[in-house]
């Protein structure tokens, strides 16, 4: 009998997880099913309860459940609480759900081993200031870079999320109007913004030219975000599909205790859009 896992979100027709925890398991010999579960902001401890009720292992959490996740975990894991958002679930059928976070570590090694950017040493912005980014501030700030500016729509809680992670390294946040005049080498959009198909409202005089441009959003064409910083001069891009891999790789090893190999999952997805 297999075993059963999920991704829950909202929208959640998107998701490529369904087809990436396939793979995995078809790779390691894993007995498991894997679906995909739109869960609306505000249910998702009744859809864990009846999950676990039915027999379910374990869930990845993506947008906007990750602080929610969080406060409904039991247990996290060290990186989870620092993060303070959740997005993997281990159900041991107890009713108390372990919660951790394997974002950070899914971007850290798609940017510096899959893409080769350097870090260390370097000025970085990141836009938002979700669930998704407390989940990648951590790893970014251990890879020792100059700086990490946070620029959200709301520049309190920018800055209230700055001085929370500011014991880590140089961090500071504000508003999306903060980096004006400003040069990046790495500009990582942690919003939304993409999966909606929108453009940030972001100073025409932010400076990425020769800098690299991550959209956390992955997608088929590339996102307004990318286009945006291609027009403007940045020297890379990439859409979020190798951290969604190494991600759900970190999730596989939470809750089977065997590690994937990424590389060829990320190039049969690439070679599917």
């Amino acid at each position: 009998m297999s075993d059963r896992y999920a991704v829950v979100g909202d929208p959640i027709d998107h998701s490529r997880s369904p087809q990436i925890h396939t793979r995995f398991a078809a790779q390691t010999g894993e007995r498991l099913t894997y679906e995909a579960l739109r869960v609306p902001e505000g249910t998702l401890a009744t859809a864990v309860d009846e999950f676990t009720a039915a027999g379910g292992r374990g869930l990845n959490v993506t947008v906007p459940l990750k602080e929610e996740a969080y406060r409904l975990a039991a247990t996290h894991s060290a990186r989870a609480a620092r993060a303070g958002a959740v997005n993997t679930l281990r159900l041991d059928g107890d009713g108390a759900p372990f919660g951790d976070n394997t974002d950070g570590i899914g971007l850290v090694r798609d940017l510096v081993d899959n893409l080769g950017i350097e870090l260390a040493g370097r000025s970085l912005l990141v836009l938002g200031a979700g669930g998704a980014v407390r989940g990648i501030l951590a790893p970014l700030l251990e890879q020792r870079p100059a700086r990490v500016v946070i620029a959200n729509r709301t520049a309190d809680k920018a800055a209230a999320l700055a001085a929370a992670f500011a014991d880590l390294g140089m961090v500071s946040g504000g508003g999306l109007d903060g980096p004006a005049g400003q040069h990046f080498d790495v500009v990582i959009n942690g919003t939304a913004a993409s999966l909606a198909g929108q453009a940030l409202a972001l100073p025409a005089s932010l400076d990425v030219s020769g800098g690299f441009a991550y959209d956390l959003v992955y997608a088929r064409e590339p996102t307004p975000f990318m286009r945006w910083a291609e027009a403007r001069g940045a020297s890379g891009t990439s859409d979020g599909l190798g951290m969604l891999v190494e991600q759900a790789a970190e999730s596989f090893l939470v809750w089977r205790g065997v590690r994937p190999q990424t590389a060829p999952v990320i190039a049969a997805l690439r070679a599917e859009t």
